[in-house]
């Protein structure tokens, strides 16, 4: 009798802590609750110690944390019909947990498919610049329609990027043909705004040079400082068209006095102020010619 007794009670401790244990339950502080009694799903409970009816009540637990989901890979012709493959990250969570167990089977599938799909349709319908300098506007495009599809779910998107754009080698190089021919035309712009800049300052110089003609001996001979300042110098020295205007004078006047003469004085003063003349106009023409039979004193090499 005592045997039966005790086999008895110990039956009744088993099944007391069989029961214990599966009626309670343990929800850390990301976790809820869904509980379904009787298949009707009651108020979500957690986090912390919970108690279910055994055998009436079941609970599926819910994770609030934060999902990395990494979109696989997506194959994609962009709007100006250049093939890419890109790869994304998104980020979500769910907030309401009822609504991830009843209106969903599996979240993370769904969302993991319908971000591949509209990464495929969002991407598409941009160009490749687009693509690959616009990347912070096609987030929040991508964000925002992924967030309203999932939203029903219970689930809310915070964050969609596009990590990696590839794209054929062959229009790589044509990117990189584009970009230096780019810097190329900076480049000449510049310059030619430079030489812009230069020609208005030479015409302001020549202006005040031209008030005032010993402003141009001034600077001749500055000139020559500077460059007999370096031992290994070759100075080239033009004559100022100024010194041959008092030749031309001098011709002239001779020319003026002999005009009533005739003879050979007179023809060989005519063809010296013929070459004066024909000198002077190679000068204005270019002012660093010489006249024939004049050579450019050249200084030798300080040793």
């Amino acid at each position: 009798m005592t045997l039966a007794l005790l086999i008895v009670v110990a039956v009744v401790i088993a099944t007391v802590a069989v029961l214990v244990g599966a009626s309670v339950r343990v929800l850390r502080e990301y976790e809820r609750g869904v509980v379904f009694r009787l298949g009707r799903v009651m108020k979500q409970r957690g986090p912390g110690l919970i108690l279910l009816v055994p055998g009436v009540d079941r609970m599926v637990r819910v994770s609030l944390r934060t999902v990395t989901l990494k979109i696989p890979a997506q194959d994609l012709i962009t709007r100006d019909n250049v093939p890419a493959r890109v790869t994304a990250v998104a980020y979500y969570r769910v907030i309401d947990p009822t609504k991830s167990v009843i209106e969903i089977e599996n979240v993370l599938a769904a969302v993991s498919q319908i971000a591949q799909t509209t990464l495929r349709s969002v991407l598409g319908k941009a160009e490749l610049d687009a693509l690959l300098s616009e990347r912070e506007r096609l987030n929040e495009s991508l964000q925002q329609i992924i967030d309203d599809q999932t939203e029903p779910w219970g689930v809310k998107v915070t964050t969609v990027e596009i990590k990696d754009v590839e794209i054929p080698e062959r229009m790589q190089r044509a990117i990189a043909r584009q970009a230096e021919a780019e810097r190329e035309r900076r480049a000449k712009v510049i310059n030619a705004e430079g030489e812009f800049q230069a020609a208005g300052r030479l015409d302001d110089a020549a202006g005040i040079i031209g008030r005032n003609p010993v402003t141009i001996q001034l600077r001749t001979l500055q000139a020559l400082m500077e460059v007999s300042g370096n031992q290994s110098s070759t100075i080239v020295f033009p004559v100022p068209m100024e010194l041959l205007r008092p030749l031309v004078g001098a011709a002239q006047q001779r020319l003026d006095e002999a005009a009533g003469q005739q003879g050979p004085e007179q023809l060989e003063l005519e063809e010296a102020l013929g070459e004066a003349r024909a000198a002077l106009g190679r000068f204005q023409r270019d002012p660093v010619a010489l006249p024939d039979g004049v050579q450019q004193p050249v200084a030798q090499p300080r040793s």
